[in-house]
């Protein structure tokens, strides 16, 4: 080869190369910056170019998709009952994106998720069009409905849990909006966003978890738990030395109740709780301070960043406080303000749930929070979505269950029984070990050993030492063996 053909193939090879290189960069170094660009149209036109998955409420879908006509979108988004169950699902448009659990499980919905991965593998050797997962919430549709329509007429918020599980039942906000009129890309959806942006009630706003509000008399409760963590009372019944009329620190301004007629003078906790009584609780701020009282709210969530899956706005203790302010936070007045969500990451229920993990560690310790599961997790299923066609019934999980696909139904049951009247005995272990024991042997639980003590780390104290009997050479002997109690044959 003469030397002018070299240089031309030296070249060549130089030009291939850096295409090798630029092609790889783009497709791992970039891939995630190009896949997100806003300009990015075909992200979109692969976005809804199959139905989405559907979020589930109750066992059924309260989301859908439905094919456009014209335009490379084929699908958008719809919604049943879309302003009662929109502070949940949030909204999914062509043109503004989207928010909520729509916006927290876009992959997954989408059918892009990772875990999906086998599923997609699948329909694409198979044949079959790719489809997003289902993902189901613990939501409560007739607590969603009564918590909806009591608000109907007003502007404010509801949330309900389940305390012993931590599982959010309803979550509702008013006035409220259908994210089916502006899913789409067309001026009609425009001009529907423009509306709700422009409503001075601001129905786009989820107040569930975006807005604060004046805790009032319900912060009673916070108050009353800082007299008795700190030690200013210990017994509920007990009078307090609140005087009737009491004025704040520091001012001539009497702080009144309600009820004028109402026993406050010098009221018990309990007294004063029943009949919320403003000179107890705000006389009990002032004697504690700003620091305690802040401590105590921490506990309770205040001033802590919260997450459900979507971010909470943080509820507020308020600083910098003088005497007569901080007698104000004691009734839930001044400038404290709170959320109507509940913190998942308060202290007491951290205590909770490591306290569950312990007695249970195959168990779900109270997390609070609207998901139940994604359908990669459902137990009949394995990964991948829910089928289409399927025949939907009120399941043993009280989520939902899968016609054709339920598998013993009255077994799974009484497995499920079993299995709490398991946990409630570990649970009250350290309180009461004799009601341990029978109900154990209600569960159908193998029991230790007659003699034999009940263990746990940290809890009902030393383990007896086991002693197993032997057999041999027609003499009996014992030997300890630490634990247990256990008779061995041995010829």
């Amino acid at each position: 080869m003469n030397k002018p053909v070299r240089r031309v193939a030296l070249f060549s090879g130089l030009l291939v190369l850096s295409l090798l290189i630029r092609s790889t960069w783009l497709q791992f170094a970039q891939a995630d910056e190009l896949a997100n660009n806003e300009h990015n149209r075909r992200v979109k036109i692969n976005t809804y170019a199959q139905p989405r998955g559907d979020i589930v409420v109750g066992g059924n879908p309260v989301t859908g998709s439905a094919p456009t006509t014209g335009g490379d979108l084929k699908y958008k988004r719809t919604y049943k009952n879309g302003p009662m169950y929109a502070p949940v699902t949030g909204y999914t448009s062509q043109i503004y994106g989207s928010n909520q659990l729509e916006y927290v499980y876009n992959k997954f919905l989408t059918g892009t998720d990772d875990k999906l991965f086998l599923q997609r593998t699948t329909d694409m050797l198979s044949g079959k069009k790719p489809q997003g997962g289902d993902v189901v919430t613990t939501i409560d549709p007739k607590a969603q409905k009564a918590a909806y329509e009591g608000l109907a007429k007003y502007k404010g918020a509801a949330v309900a849990i389940d305390p012993s599980t931590g599982r959010i039942l309803a979550l509702a906000s008013t006035p409220s909006y259908d994210p089916s009129v502006f899913s789409g890309e067309g001026s009609k959806d425009q001009k529907a966003w423009e509306k709700l942006e422009k409503d001075k009630d601001k129905p786009l706003s989820n107040r569930a978890i975006k807005e604060l509000y004046p805790s009032g008399s319900t912060f009673k409760i916070l108050t009353a738990a800082a007299a008795i963590d700190h030690g200013l009372y210990t017994d509920i019944n007990a009078p307090t030395d609140s005087p009737y009329p009491w004025n704040l620190p520091d001012t001539v301004t009497p702080m009144k109740n309600e009820n004028e007629s109402a026993p406050c003078r010098n009221a018990s906790l309990k007294v004063a709780m029943q009949y919320s009584c403003n000179n107890v609780f705000a006389k009990i701020a002032a004697e504690l301070g700003q620091d305690k009282m802040r401590e105590t709210a921490e506990k309770f969530g205040f001033d802590k960043d919260v997450f459900m899956p979507v971010s909470v706005v943080k509820s507020i203790y308020p600083t910098k406080l003088n005497r007569p302010q901080t007698a104000l936070t004691g009734i839930g007045q001044g400038d404290l303000r709170a959320t109507p969500f509940p913190d998942r990451h308060d202290d007491r229920r951290h205590r909770q749930r490591r306290q569950a993990d312990e007695a249970d560690p195959g168990g779900q310790a109270a997390r609070p929070g609207p998901v139940h599961r994604r359908a990669d997790q459902a137990r009949d299923h394995g990964p991948g979505r829910l089928p289409r066609d399927r025949e939907e019934a009120p399941g043993d999980d009280g989520v939902h269950g899968q016609g054709g696909h339920r598998q013993g139904g009255a077994d799974r049951r009484h497995h499920r029984r079993r299995q709490d009247r398991h946990r409630t005995a570990r649970r009250e272990q350290r309180q009461d070990p004799v009601r341990l024991v029978r109900l154990l042997r209600q569960a159908g639980r193998r029991l230790p050993g007659r003699g034999r003590g009940l263990h746990r780390p940290g809890g009902l104290g030393r383990r007896p030492r086991r002693r197993v009997r032997r057999r041999a050479r027609g003499t009996d002997r014992e030997e300890d063996h630490g634990s247990g109690h256990q008779e061995v044959s041995v010829a």
